[in-house]
Formats: structure tokens, sequence, C-alpha cells
């Protein structure tokens, strides 16, 4: 019973590859501003739903560009509510940058990057990150479809669970670029049918019955034969 329970439970180097394959199926056709805020915005919006903020958990969000601009920045709860509602400290915002900054350095997902080091036993150092930052689940990278070089931007999340933070942050990734996929899908479908309308043929005009009498006629064979 025992031997078949720890068979369930996904190893480190499983929850590893999981990762690196959510990075490379979730990638963005294009990514604004704009797109942040909405991402950001979807994010808050599911974790307000969730079981964790109905306990009183709190959490941070943060997306970046890849060069550290902030495209959206909020905080779910209260820092310091008298009762205690929103578990939210300054040092959540410490923790999400630092996830960042794992991003940047990796490109990968700070999911990822924990539980590799899980897997191989080896430490930040040694995997060649630098500074003194905190390996926790939450932060994943943008990638756009056609640029393989780079992150574009990095969504973070932050609420002291980073297995749960990384779910929110993949599955809300997800589940946005599938309405951007049937949005675009739907346009491109518009704009098939306005091109098939386009170039159909002209309806053929019907020629008119003359509408010469037949005394008219008579009298025009007359002139002639005169």
């Amino acid at each position: 019973m025992f031997t078949s329970f720890h068979a369930m439970i996904p190893s480190d180097a499983e929850l590893a590859s999981q990762a690196l394959t959510e990075e490379g199926n979730y990638r963005f056709p294009s990514f604004s501003a704009s797109d942040a805020v909405t991402l950001g915005l979807s994010l808050r919006k599911r974790f307000r739903a969730s079981s964790r903020h109905s306990k009183g958990k709190g959490l941070v969000i943060s997306i970046q560009t890849i060069a550290g601009h902030t495209l959206f920045a909020c905080t779910v709860g209260d820092l310091g509510h008298p009762a205690g509602v929103g578990d939210v400290s300054l040092n959540s915002w410490t923790s999400v940058d630092g996830m960042v900054g794992v991003v940047r350095q990796t490109g990968h997902s700070s999911y990822y990057v924990e539980k590799s080091m899980s897997a191989m036993g080896k430490s930040a150092k040694q995997l060649g990150i630098h500074g003194d930052y905190i390996i926790h689940g939450g932060a994943f990278p943008i990638w756009l479809d056609n640029a393989h070089c780079c992150p574009i931007a990095v969504v973070a999340c932050y609420s002291g669970s980073g297995q749960e933070d990384h779910h929110l942050v993949v599955t809300t990734v997800r589940d946005y670029l599938h309405k951007v996929n049937k949005s675009e899908g739907a346009r491109m479908s518009a704009s098939s049918a306005l091109g098939t309308e386009m170039h159909a043929p002209l309806p053929s005009v019907p020629i008119r019955e003359s509408t010469v009498s037949s005394y008219q006629r008579v009298q025009v064979r007359q002139f002639i034969s005169e």
C-alpha cells in the first residue's frame, strides 16, 4: 500500500521535466503592456477565488520585462491587517525579486530550477546562479514563438508555496493563451470568409427583352426598303 502511494508522487526530476515542457508549450505570439495587465488581473482574479485566499493567504504579483521594467504589480491582501487577513509581508516582494532574478539568469522558470537543484543535489552556485537568491517556484518566463534567444518578460507570484504558486501562474498563462489563440482563429476565419466573398464572381445581369412593338418593327423595315 505504501509502495503504491509513494509511486504516485512524482519525483523532483519528473517535476522539473514537466516544468520544462510547460515552458516549451506555453509561448506567446506577441506580448505587450496591455497583455501584461490582462494577465496580471487574471492571476489576481483566480487567486481571489481560490481556497488559499479564503483561508487568509495573501499574494504578490509582478510582471516585468527581461530588462527589469515593471509592467504590472499587485498585492492581494493587506500588509499588517489587524485580523491577520492576507499573509503578505515586505519579504514577499523581496522573494519575488529573487525569483525574477533566477529567471533572468537561467531563462527557465524558478520552479524548474528549484526541482532541478533538488534532483541533482546541487546548490545554486554550482548551477552558475550568482546572488543571494531564494530559489522558489512561482516565476515563469514569457517566451515568444519566433524569438528563441531569450525570454521577453517574466511573470511571477509569491504566496509562500512554490508548487502552488507555479501551478497558479502556469494554468493562468495556459488559459490566457487559449483565449488568445481562439480569438486569433476566429479573426482569421472571418478574414478568410470576407476574402472569399470579395473574390466571388459577379452575378450575371439578365438581358431585358426589347420594348419595340411589332408595329414599330414594320415601320422600320418599310423605311429601309424605301
